[in-house]
C-alpha cells in the first residue's frame, strides 16, 4: 500500500490524547483463538479436520503453538468499531492493551489451514503411520476375467 492511499495513521504518529482505537477496524473483536494440543498422531488430525468442517473456523500455528481460530464478531462491537460494553467488558478485554495489539499486524502465521483437505494433506505428509499403512490409495480390486 502506498503512503498516499493509507487511511489510518501509524501508531507512532498519533497526537497526544488521540486514541489508537478510534482509527482501528477492531480486528481483536472479530475472532477468538484458543490453543489446542499439538497433533502428533492421525487421531489428533481427525479432530482438527472436524474443526475445519465448520463454517468460519481455521487453524494456525505460531511458533510451536497450535490454535483454533473462530472468525466471529463480538456481539457488543458497535458500528463505529468501539465496544458497546466498555465499562463492563470481560477481564480478557481489560487486560488487552494497544501497546502490542494487532492494529498494524499482517496476520502472517507459520502455518494456516482453512480446509479439511489442507490439514489432511499435511497430516499424511508428516504423521507417523502404523505397520502396513501407506500414503497411497488402496489397491483397487482386480477386474473380472470375461470368457
Amino acid at each position: 500500500m502506498s503512503l498516499a492511499t493509507r487511511t489510518k495513521p501509524y501508531r507512532e504518529d498519533l497526537k497526544p490524547g488521540e486514541v489508537l482505537c478510534e482509527h482501528c477496524t477492531a480486528k481483536c473483536c472479530r475472532y477468538f483463538a484458543l490453543p489446542i494440543d499439538t497433533p502428533d498422531e492421525m487421531a489428533d488430525f481427525e479432530f482438527i479436520r472436524w474443526y475445519l468442517l465448520h463454517d468460519r473456523a481455521s487453524v494456525f500455528v505460531d511458533g510451536e503453538s497450535w490454535y483454533l481460530l473462530v472468525h466471529t464478531t463480538c456481539k457488543h462491537l458497535r458500528a463505529d468499531n468501539m465496544c458497546g460494553i466498555y465499562d463492563t467488558r470481560p477481564q480478557i478485554c481489560r487486560d488487552y492493551t494497544t501497546e502490542n495489539c494487532e492494529y498494524e499486524d499482517d496476520w502472517v502465521y507459520d502455518m494456516y489451514f482453512e480446509t479439511p483437505e489442507q490439514i489432511w494433506e499435511y497430516a499424511e505428509a508428516i504423521a507417523p503411520r502404523g505397520a502396513g499403512q501407506s500414503i497411497r490409495s488402496r489397491k483397487p480390486p482386480l477386474l473380472p476375467i470375461l470368457n
